[in-house]
């Protein structure tokens, strides 16, 4: 079924994925699949040790055969991309947690890509917000903490213009033919957190920019939607 240029691909969830993981989410976004999952710890990094502050941090890999090709795994885990998205899930996670609430505590955020079909590092964070909103109501109800440090919701996706068209939400295809390429990770209450564009094969101009910035608020309701679903496996197209 072909979608419109303003329309997400279709979004499923399954939380509790994994049995023994303290909080995790099956994420699949069209046919990229993100297997999330949150850790919690009592120990902070060496420069916040008797601050009274937490952290969360994130780790991001694929899988060897989540694209097209084989990829090494070694290679992977070090690679420039790798360290840069990582960094990213991180960033966009404190930046709607206080993380002065939390203790001298560590959320570790491991996001592992089963299958590669665009939008990874987008699909990560919109997983990532639910897993840390997961372990922070656990943590709540085993009275570590007595209110919730969360600020505000996260959610990330893709746009841009291919074939001349701006574009939500792009597919592999969808990607590599495109003239403009930008990811968009903004809050529930419409603030941004990071905007990462690029004119691959086109300079745009600031009118493709607004309408670029207007679909991604749109596909970010959309799953900001999904990610405050209460039932363990819920839908949404468009």
């Amino acid at each position: 079924m072909l979608r419109s240029f303003d329309e997400l691909r279709t979004i499923k969830v399954e939380k509790n994925y994994l049995k023994f993981a303290e909080s995790s989410v099956l994420y699949a976004q069209g046919n990229t699949k993100v297997l999330c999952c949150a850790t919690l710890e009592n120990r902070v990094p060496p420069h916040l040790k008797d601050s009274g502050t937490g952290w969360i941090t994130a780790e991001y890999a694929m899988l060897p055969c989540a694209g097209g090709q084989r990829s090494n795994r070694s290679r992977m885990l070090t690679n420039g991309r790798t360290q840069e998205i990582k960094r990213l899930i991180g960033r966009s996670l404190r930046a709607v947690i206080d993380l002065s609430m939390l203790g001298e505590r560590t959320i570790t955020i491991d996001c592992d890509v089963l299958q590669a079909d665009g939008g990874t590092r987008t699909a990560s964070i919109s997983a990532a917000f639910i897993v840390v909103k997961e372990i922070i109501d656990a943590m709540i109800q085993k009275g570590l903490i007595v209110h919730s440090p969360i600020k505000d919701q996260v959610a990330a996706v893709s746009v841009g213009i291919v074939k001349g068209q701006p574009t939500l939400d792009l597919c592999y295809e969808q990607d590599v033919a495109a003239e403009v390429d930008m990811n968009v990770v903004m809050t529930a209450s419409g603030k941004f957190v990071e905007i990462q564009g690029t004119g691959e094969e086109s300079v745009f101009d600031e009118s493709e920019l607004s309408k670029l910035l207007e679909l991604a608020k749109k596909g970010i309701k959309g799953i900001i939607k999904v990610q405050n679903e209460g039932e363990e496996n819920c839908y949404v197209r468009g």
